[in-house]
């Protein structure tokens, strides 16, 4: 079983990096790594039931999308927080218009409308603390949700039209996930589907 940690581990020993450094460590490099305010941190490899997840959530999103302004990316696509200093590869993430490209790195993104992160042992509780909050620095982000790899549980957050962040929990197989900002639903069933928990036989 994976250890739990609140906060990714620091990759290199230096204590300070430039955001130059960094992008210039992570071009060879086949491991991702995260940014923040100087430091690295490697970032932790998926598991069977995160990648059956992934494949499931981005085909809907896909099939949703298609033919609208709003296109879904996976993990290879890098994001930047210009707001607090943040790199990193969430698991999926749509943005609207086309992609705005960080002054930084024009292989780097920034100004996502919708963030998603899948549920690990090892980074649930980063997740869910630190790095929501780093999120909520990203002026155009609407929603954040959360997928759990190891049981039947989202926490999807939106933006709510007095600007305030609303926490949804679904945590039923016959639950319905509401994409609010981009107009339509995911069924947990779809999430989920072929997805066991514990020992795969």
């Amino acid at each position: 079983m994976d250890k739990v940690v609140n906060e990714p581990v620091a990759a290199y020993q230096k204590r300070h990096y430039t955001v130059e450094e960094y992008l210039e460590m992570e071009k060879p490099s086949t491991v991702k790594h995260e940014y923040y305010q100087g430091e690295i941190f490697a970032m932790s490899g998926a598991g069977l039931n995160h990648n059956k997840i992934f494949s499931n959530v981005f085909i809907e999103i896909g099939n949703h999308l298609k033919g609208k302004p709003c296109r879904p990316y996976g993990s290879d696509m890098r994001m930047h927080i210009p707001e607090n200093t943040l790199f990193t590869y969430p698991d999926i993430s749509i943005y609207c218009d086309g992609l705005t490209h960080s002054d930084a790195d024009e292989d780097t993104s920034i100004l996502p409308t919708v963030v998603i992160e899948i549920l690990s042992p090892s980074t649930k509780n980063y997740d869910r603390g630190k790095k929501f909050n780093l999120y909520k620095d990203i002026p155009s982000l609407k929603e954040y949700m959360m997928i759990d790899s190891e049981s039947v549980s989202v926490e999807a957050h939106h933006v709510n039209d007095e600007q305030n962040w609303v926490l949804s929990k679904h945590e039923e197989i016959t639950d319905v996930l509401s994409f609010v900002s981009m107009g339509f639903d995911v069924a947990l069933s779809d999430i989920y589907y072929r997805v066991r928990f514990g020992k795969e036989k």
